[in-house]
């Protein structure tokens, strides 16, 4: 795979990283495809661990990316967003318990994979947010999953503001289970991971399964947050905010 590693370090345990740490693991449309066909191939294994490489766990979306999606076609957008939406779908579906290993930033799109994890331990220093609605868009496709974590008091307090906050504030609003310093998070993975290894093996999917089967609206409503971005993504504020993003300038609303 050209943007994700995947190591198998002991029986049934793979580690999955993001691998483009030269730009933040943000992703494009590539990245998403591996995300999709690797997430959906998970079967045998009992515990996968998500993290990315260098000093941030994930960016969002690429610029090149977004570049390319400025010019889309409403119905283009639409099915960009599906393809997106099936990734984070790929991840929160998956029958193998996911371990969040979160050794950096994570903005946007990168909160999204937060999210859907099952257990999470982040960085003291790292910083989320729901950037999305300063670039005049909204963090639609992510919603379903980051909404079920945090609740809609969480949801209302961040995404309508796009403000960054720390590994603390993740962890009062349910994103975080724990929070370690940078030289103690593989020491705490480890833990992490023993304890998940503790489950029968059978029986860990089948908790998994019945808490998606609980939560069955979320697949529902991809059409609709689908829908929500793809209107965005061609508004004139959605198409200021991406034009501002690419040539590093104010979006008019911050310029008067």
């Amino acid at each position: 795979m050209k943007y994700l590693e995947v190591i198998e370090k002991e029986k049934g345990v793979k580690e999955v990283w993001l691998n483009r740490p030269d730009l933040h693991n943000a992703f494009n449309a590539e990245l998403i495809e591996e995300m999709i066909s690797l997430f959906e191939s998970f079967k045998d294994e009992r515990l996968i661990i998500l993290t990315g490489k260098g000093n941030s766990f994930c960016a969002g979306a690429d610029l090149n990316w977004m570049k390319a999606m400025k010019d889309y076609t409403k119905e283009e957008n639409f099915q960009d967003s599906k393809r997106l939406a099936r990734m984070f779908s790929a991840i929160n579906e998956c029958d193998v318990p996911v371990i969040g290993r979160i050794n950096g930033h994570a903005l946007g799109g990168g909160v999204g994979l937060v999210s859907v994890c099952d257990y999470v331990v982040a960085v003291d220093n790292a910083l989320m947010g729901f950037t999305e609605v300063r670039l005049g868009l909204i963090p639609a496709v992510i919603s379903p999953y980051c909404i079920s974590k945090i609740g809609e008091a969480n949801a209302r307090a961040w995404m309508l503001s796009g403000e960054r906050f720390g590994s603390e504030e993740a962890k009062r609003m349910g994103l975080v289970n724990e929070i370690v310093i940078a030289p103690d998070l593989d020491t705490k993975i480890e833990e992490v991971k023993k304890k998940f290894l503790a489950a029968g093996p059978v029986a860990a999917k089948e908790a998994k399964k019945l808490i998606r089967g609980v939560m069955k609206n979320l697949k529902a409503s991809e059409d609709f947050t689908c829908q929500m971005i793809t209107e965005r993504r061609v508004s004139a504020e959605g198409q200021e905010g991406m034009r501002a993003l690419l040539q590093k300038d104010k979006p008019v609303w911050m310029k008067t």
